[in-house]
């Protein structure tokens, strides 16, 4: 298992989970495309998108219409925000498959030294159980000497 995934704990001494590490490595260009992936796929993106291009119309309809029906300028930057959303989404899909990635290692790890503790408990019951039978084959001779001795001394007292 490489350091990387081990758990550590932070300098006031709090235990730090995998996300936690995560989180603290990356860069700020990762940052920016997560939160912006976030904004983007939210209710209030859409409701303040939908005010403003319903707010460019009426603005345009007016007498002073820099943009004119049909919004060719809209289009422009409708057509640019797309553009630019098609590649953070693409950004932040590419880190979701790496994050992804790296949990399924760290859960494979997981398991893989989960699996060693269970055989290594499996071996100690093992033994177990041998001594068991050892402490039973020990109890039954003795406790058959123990009968025959009782009943040679019944015989005896009897004799």
């Amino acid at each position: 298992m490489s350091s990387e995934r081990v758990y550590t704990r932070d300098m006031s001494g709090t235990q730090l989970n995998w996300h936690a590490k995560h989180h603290e490595s990356l860069t700020p260009g990762q940052r920016a495309a997560d939160r912006l992936r976030n904004g983007m796929g939210s209710w209030a993106f859409i409701a303040i998108f939908v005010g403003f291009m319903a707010l460019w119309a009426l603005l345009n309809l007016s007498a002073k219409a820099w943009d004119p029906y049909p919004f060719i300028l809209l289009n422009l930057f409708l057509s640019m925000l797309a553009g630019l959303q098609g590649a953070i989404l693409l950004i932040a899909a590419k880190r979701q498959d790496a994050i992804s990635a790296a949990l399924a290692q760290h859960d494979f790890d997981t398991n893989l030294a989960a699996k060693k503790e269970i055989e290594e408990l499996m071996a100690i019951n093992k033994r177990q159980l041998e001594m068991l039978e050892d402490l039973r084959q020990i109890l039954a001779e003795t406790g058959v000497q123990q009968i025959e001795g009782a009943e040679d001394a019944r015989g005896t007292a009897a004799g």
